[in-house]
């Protein structure tokens, strides 16, 4: 028996070309504008840095997407969120180089990421990685392909040995019931969200797990191609990625092949992550990020050590000192919500002060120099 051909949009199928060509001409403009970009770099907020070619990008990009659909809504990573611009039936998701970190520090790990999305489901994508010259896309119904090869997810079925894209500390984590079975991490693991979706999409990771909230500008792009490439791509709890909605933001992540998927969901479950479109102005449980992911202290009353530092950095794209010698200890405390509270209040004296940044240390082990014994924390 033949099945027929999906019904191809004409109107995506255009979207397409100019996906991929908007992309191409972005990734150009990025490469040109970095030896000078790495001298313009700021904090837009507290953690996460800007360059001028990530706003020149962001600008090449508006205009080429504008001109070819001005009734299409736009949300970007690097334009104010305005409502009003993303009411339309159809919307422009676009994160201009998503990997800042990366692309400063010449590492070849950064892309361009664009979507359009349509009643909170993403429609097609792209994925761009000008360095390596890597075009990743997918349409809904089309499959999903790279440099215009078909690419499909693995068919891993289980966590043991399972080639996962996710931070060492959330695997050691102790709180974890049981203990993750030995895995094969990403190392590095690629700065950019987008490009490790994509390497689940081509097969070449089974996983990746990202507890923490992520933005759409983050997800849209990679998650169809995932699902297109044959895979699942949901929040920690199973749920079905909505685009698009009061506040652009996703709870979590977990991407892989439909076999491994439900495995990942089993036990991440426990975690307790709030939906950025509750309403809540801030989480109920204080954030550990990927570090401290159980977002609670141990119930057994264990002391586990995290210290509050800060100081003046060399370049805000990292995390060296100026000077050593003038750290700011705030102090130690014996649980991640004291320190988190005492964190808070001093990265907030310094919000207009880019280059100085505080930071919660979480110390696993003591060493006493006298008698040369290691102690766990």
């Amino acid at each position: 028996m033949t099945w027929p051909s999906p019904v191809i949009d004409p109107g995506i199928a255009e979207d397409m070309a100019t996906l991929r060509e908007t992309a191409r001409e972005a990734g150009r403009l990025a490469l040109e504008m970095r030896p000078e970009a790495v001298t313009k770099v700021w904090e837009k907020t507290p953690g996460h840095i800007v360059s001028e070619a990530d706003l020149a990008v962001n600008t090449l990009i508006a205009r080429r997407l504008g001109a070819a659909r001005p009734d299409y809504g736009w949300l970007s990573e690097e334009t104010t969120d305005d409502h009003s611009n993303r009411r339309q039936k159809r919307v422009w998701v676009v994160d201009p180089i998503d990997g800042t970190r990366a692309y400063l520090r010449d590492d070849p790990n950064w892309c361009i990421g664009l979507a359009v999305v349509q009643d909170g489901e993403g429609l097609a994508s792209v994925i761009y990685a000008p360095v390596t010259d890597q075009l990743y896309e997918a349409r809904r119904g089309g499959g999903a392909f790279l440099n215009g090869n078909s690419i499909f997810v693995s068919t891993c079925k289980s966590e043991a040995g399972c080639r996962l894209i996710a931070s060492q500390q959330m695997i050691d984590h102790k709180a974890w019931n049981p203990p993750w079975p030995p895995v094969d991490l990403a190392d590095p693991k690629p700065n950019a969200t987008l490009l490790r979706l994509a390497r689940v999409a081509s097969g070449q990771h089974d996983a990746v797990v990202i507890l923490w909230r992520k933005s759409d500008w983050d997800l849209a792009p990679g998650t169809l191609i995932v699902t297109e490439a044959g895979g699942s791509a949901t929040t920690h709890l199973g749920e079905p990625f909505r685009f698009n909605r009061s506040v652009p933001a996703q709870r979590s992540l977990i991407a892989s092949g439909k076999r491994l998927h439900p495995l990942l969901r089993r036990r991440t479950q426990q975690v307790r992550l709030p939906d950025p479109d509750s309403g809540l102005s801030e989480p109920t449980v204080k954030p550990y990020a990927e570090t401290d992911i159980m977002a609670h202290d141990h119930s057994d009353g264990a002391q586990l050590l995290h210290i509050v530092i800060g100081g003046e950095l060399k370049d805000v794209t990292g995390v060296e000192f100026e000077d050593l010698t003038k750290i700011d200890f705030v102090g130690a405390f014996p649980n991640y919500t004291a320190a988190y509270d005492a964190w808070k209040s001093a990265a907030q004296r310094t919000v207009d002060n880019a280059e100085m940044r505080y930071f919660i240390l979480h110390a696993h082990k003591l060493l006493d120099p006298e008698t040369g014994s290691q102690h766990q924390v």
